[in-house]
């Protein structure tokens, strides 16, 4: 039988035990935790299970964030044809298909995440969001320095290795600049889930 507040406990152990923690602190000291997701439902869902335990043990704020960014998305294509050829110039038209495409992104993600704040204020976590436009992985940083956060929660894909140096990590880049603790959630890697934590 499942004991209610058990399984918070027990997965706040796990972070603190494995990740660096000034000696000063217990484990209900994390208060302000940032929680960094995209646009991928189930790892989202994850990263929030996991920040949402930890919030209801601490009674801590979560400021739900994501970063939408411009490679990811899309620029508009510099080529177009005429009857005179190619140029590579944008077009008046692109531009302004461009702009509207990136503001309905915005306010389809703003939505998204409110949807996500209503939902922990739902199980009596105070929480707020945070939109912005940029890299990821440096926004996230500077958004918990701003913000004062002492955890950072994420997610990671199941890129390992060769991929992962080629391609980058934003978890790996959080994980070596945050100023603060940071957990990562990883997701499902050759049908195992594991989970990695630094601080």
């Amino acid at each position: 039988m499942e004991v209610p507040g058990v399984r918070c406990q027990e997965r706040l152990a796990d972070v603190c035990r494995s990740v660096r923690v000034p000696s000063q602190r217990t484990a209900t000291m994390f208060t302000r935790i940032l929680v960094a997701i995209d646009s991928e439902p189930t790892m989202a869902n994850q990263v929030m299970a996991e920040a949402a335990a930890i919030a209801k043990t601490g009674d801590a704020i979560l400021n739900i964030m994501q970063v939408l960014y411009p490679l990811k998305s899309g620029y508009p294509d510099p080529m177009y044809m005429t009857l005179d050829g190619a140029f590579s110039t944008v077009s008046a038209e692109a531009i302004g298909a461009y702009v509207a495409q990136w503001q309905e992104l915005e306010k389809q993600n703003k939505a998204r995440l409110q949807e996500r704040v209503d939902a922990a204020q739902a199980q009596g976590i105070t929480a707020e969001f945070t939109h912005v436009i940029g890299e990821p992985g440096p926004e996230i940083c500077a958004t918990a320095t701003s913000w004062n956060a002492d955890l950072i929660v994420l997610g990671r894909r199941g890129i390992s290795g060769l991929g992962e140096l080629l391609l980058g990590s934003v978890s790996n880049y959080v994980m070596h600049r945050a100023r603060c603790a940071v957990l990562v959630v990883q997701g499902e890697t050759l049908g195992q889930e594991t989970k990695e934590m630094s601080g």
